[in-house]
């Protein structure tokens, strides 16, 4: 590595790869909960960190065989999966299933997929400065 980074540093950066948000990086490493706000920003901001961060997510797609168009495709794929509305089946006064006349889909795994999508793709930059610049995402056909 030839970086000079603490401990605490270095499990922030490893929970920060894992869980995508500054805060609770700095708390999951040990720094004060008044503060992680703060500090898991400034820790993004540390030249040594952000490109420790870059180099570890690299490695790891690297060693996954996983590049963004991979993931995107991927949770693209999973949205409309999830989205895919299918017939509530209920049993008749026969005990046959038969179809309900409702639809449900997966709610819940369309979010999570949408969250990540939206993560990949810069939707959710630290403190929201990506407000009033428009992204276009296609999850359609």
């Amino acid at each position: 590595m030839g970086l000079m980074l603490n401990d605490r540093q270095i499990k922030f950066i490893d929970a920060y790869i894992e869980k995508g948000i500054a805060t609770q990086a700095a708390i999951i490493a040990g720094y004060s909960e008044k503060t992680a706000y703060s500090i898991g920003d400034r820790l993004l901001k540390n030249v040594e960190i952000s490109e420790e961060i870059q180099r570890k997510k690299e490695l790891y797609a690297k060693g996954a065989e996983v590049d963004a168009v991979w993931m995107n495709t991927r949770l693209r794929q999973m949205v409309e999966r999830c989205m895919t509305a299918e017939p509530v089946m209920i049993k008749n006064e026969h005990g046959e299933w038969v179809e309900s006349g409702e639809y449900q889909f997966d709610s819940s795994g369309a979010n999570k997929a949408l969250e990540m999508l939206a993560k990949r793709t810069g939707f959710f930059e630290l403190d929201n400065k990506q407000k009033g610049v428009k992204f276009k995402v296609s999850v359609g056909k």
